[in-house]
């Protein structure tokens, strides 16, 4: 199961999935492409991801426990989906023209819609157990609810690109010994066999 730095590696996959396309062109260097947030100031990228939220998505259909070897059990990992934003850095804008802007956003989002998947064993590579790969989909929100995440880091509306990554399954510390079994009963049946009741 997934440890708790799966939320971190998931946002450096995609920034190095974008810096690996989008270099030279239409982005000069992979240095000009960073996760950050439109609310730093005086920062020197051009392309930012921005991680806005992160919401759990309730119990998933598992058991209780699940076994981690062969006596020890371990809570279920809980599911959570991440929401990026993909903007440009307004400071860096000054010799972009706006063909220039709808280029960059136009390749990233075709990077994104390429690449729409990572499977969690290529982000933490000592998992044990396969795990459901993670999907880049596009967030549904209204132009309303796109105004409402920039105003929430106090700059104005720009264009940008909203996606979804789940599900991202986030793994319990909690490990249950399961209870020994102390007293064993047996009785013997008329044909004479042995029959062992726990």
């Amino acid at each position: 199961m997934a440890d708790y730095p799966i939320i971190a590696d998931v946002s450096s996959h995609i920034v190095k999935m974008l810096r690996s396309k989008m270099c030279p062109e239409p982005i000069p260097s992979p240095n000009n492409i960073e996760v950050s947030t439109p609310a730093e100031q005086d920062v020197d990228y051009i392309l930012g991801l921005y991680l806005y939220d992160i919401r759990e998505e309730g119990e998933i259909a598992a058991p209780s426990l699940v076994g981690t070897g062969k006596t020890r059990l371990r809570r279920p990992p809980r599911p959570y989906s991440l929401y990026y934003m993909i903007f440009l850095n307004g400071s860096s804008q000054m010799g972009l023209k706006g063909g220039d802007v709808q280029k960059i956003i136009g390749r990233a989002a075709q990077i994104i819609n390429d690449g729409n998947f990572v499977n969690p064993r290529d982000l933490q590579p000592w998992l044990e157990e396969p795990e459901p790969p993670i999907i880049f989909s596009p967030a549904k929100l209204s132009l309303e609810d796109k105004v409402r995440v920039w105003s929430a880091i106090n700059k104005p509306y720009q264009v940008s690109l909203f996606y979804k990554a789940s599900p991202v399954l986030l793994s319990s510390e909690i490990v249950v010994e399961p209870p020994r079994v102390t007293e064993a009963t047996f009785n013997i049946s008329a044909r004479g066999t042995v029959r062992k009741e726990e």
